[in-house]
């Protein structure tokens, strides 16, 4: 059996797969990402079809060195990066690396994907390879592509016309469009008062509220009673028209279905855990 040689990008998680696949294959992180778009002007080109030049990251050369030399024993290569677009890109990324060094040649390249750390999900997951999907590559390099035309656009202009250090964003900018026109229409609200008229009721020593939402033949909207002296003109109507007393002319029965919340994920418990407990992320964690 030829060697094989599994890609993953975090180092905690290449050794947890290495105990699940034994000792003829070799797990190696990635590290992340491996190459980025150049850090100036031209890395991509929206008149040549949106070209994107790419260099390896500094800090993560070393590991694709060690993933290249590993490379040359092996026959097999599994691209295990993670599931997301993010991950495909990785894995693209290697890919296009490894073949360049001309480490591929004669070999087998697969990609795998697993959304658990077990090992029947792993070995599956080796046993079921697919193709790099480029449609998801391609999807990351749009999201990067715009990120870089934004920033590199509008931050330099900001600094130029604001001051330095600002920096704007394909979803900050957005983002940030949105608050302020949230805060203009605050800012501009004029408070608009309005009553509603309830009752407490009681039937057969069962307590319950009533709440009025018809007067005279029309239906009440929100702002119908809207001051203090119409509300009680029309509680004193209805005090006089009751004498004391309310008569319950129909009772709908529903069933009501109500689904259970979603499964916590890390964002909503920490959310959750300090708004009841008062904790903090790390004592949650």
């Amino acid at each position: 059996m030829g060697k094989k040689l599994v890609i993953v990008e975090s180092p905690a998680k290449a050794k947890t797969i290495k105990k699940y696949l034994g000792k003829d294959v070799e797990v190696l992180a990635s590290y992340g990402h491996v190459r980025d778009l150049l850090p100036k002007e031209g890395a991509v080109d929206p008149a040549n079809d949106f070209a994107m030049k790419y260099q390896v990251i500094d800090r993560n050369s070393k590991h694709v060195d060690a993933i290249a030399k590993a490379m040359k024993k092996a026959d097999t290569l599994y691209l295990a990066t993670d599931p997301d677009r993010e991950g495909e890109a990785i894995s693209w990324h290697l890919y296009e690396l490894l073949k360049k060094r001309g480490v591929l040649k004669n070999k087998d390249t697969h990609r795998v994907v697993f959304h658990e750390i077990t090992k029947q999900a792993v070995n599956d997951a080796v046993a079921n390879p697919r193709e790099l999907s480029m449609d998801m590559v391609n999807a990351q390099q749009a999201r990067r592509a715009l990120d870089y035309l934004v920033g590199f656009t509008l931050s330099p202009l900001l600094w130029k016309k604001v001051r330095r250090g600002l920096s704007a964003g394909r979803v900050q900018s957005p983002a940030l469009r949105m608050i302020v026109e949230r805060e203009l229409e605050i800012e501009a609200f004029v408070p608009q008062e309005y009553w509603t008229i309830e009752a407490d009721a009681l039937v057969k020593k069962q307590a319950f509220e009533a709440k009025l939402t018809h007067y005279k033949g029309d239906k009440l909207s929100q702002f119908t009673v809207n001051h203090q002296q119409q509300s009680a003109e029309v509680v004193e109507t209805l005090t006089e028209a009751a004498e004391g007393k309310l008569l319950v002319t129909k009772v709908d029965k529903k069933q009501r279905k109500r689904n259970p919340a979603a499964p916590f994920t890390t964002s909503t418990l920490q959310q959750e855990a300090s708004r009841k407990l008062g904790f903090g992320a790390q004592r949650t964690m």
